[in-house]
């Protein structure tokens, strides 16, 4: 089967060096349809915007795979810039769009919180659609009470947040985490992909389902 024509551009913030991601594909329609994966602070959501423009692409949802403050501070400038988007995030993290202590930008002396409503939630097992890409919602949480992943088995792309990293996995220190239930959530809905996926995490670079499955010491027995 042939692999549907799709773009993954990541832009790294500065400070906590969080990735936010532009997922775009193209099938002959004009403009071509995108998404925005946790805009995070400036400068990273003006980058994101050109990048949008300079490839005329249309952006359809902004996609929120968890409610910390470095994954949803850029939320309003992309929404401001791009008012057709809808704001997606899993119900159980909604709260902390308003909420600074929740999104944990309180103890770091932001105080963040986001205008933009969401129109959209992420419900495990449900199905979006980017041109002629589905993608499946994955119950990732556990880093936070609503984590979320993307699965694309068209394209063998999983976006994960802040739930798996190369060779680690999210903190569970923070409230409303749960350790055992993001190890038991990613053992069920990540590590059960294809080894040749590739994951895009919220921090740090690219790797695959099969190298977590080999080599993440948080994921050993």
């Amino acid at each position: 089967m042939k692999k549907p024509r799709l773009h993954i551009e990541t832009f790294v913030e500065r400070t906590f060096g969080e990735n936010a991601l532009v997922i775009s594909t193209s099938n002959g329609d004009q403009p071509p349809g995108a998404w925005v994966v946790d805009p995070s602070f400036p400068p990273q959501p003006d980058a994101v915007l050109d990048h949008l423009r300079r490839h005329d692409m249309r952006l359809e949802r902004i996609i929120i795979t968890h409610g910390h403050g470095d994954h949803i501070a850029g939320i309003d400038r992309i929404a401001e810039a791009c008012p057709d988007a809808v704001l997606h995030i899993a119900a159980e993290d909604r709260h902390m769009l308003t909420d600074a202590q929740a999104n944990l930008s309180a103890p770091f002396g932001v105080s963040l919180t986001i205008r933009t409503p969401a129109g959209g939630t992420l419900e495990p097992g449900a199905t979006l659609t980017l041109g002629r890409t589905e993608w499946q919602v994955l119950d990732t949480s556990g880093h936070s009470p609503g984590g979320r992943s993307l699965y694309c088995a068209q394209a063998g792309v999983v976006v994960v947040g802040d739930a798996l990293f190369a060779g680690s996995i999210g903190r569970t220190d923070f409230p409303g985490s749960d350790h055992r239930r993001l190890i038991d959530n990613i053992r069920r809905n990540l590590l059960t992909l294809p080894p040749e996926t590739v994951v895009y995490s919220g921090h740090g670079p690219t790797t695959t389902i099969g190298n977590e499955r080999k080599f993440n010491p948080f994921l050993s027995e």
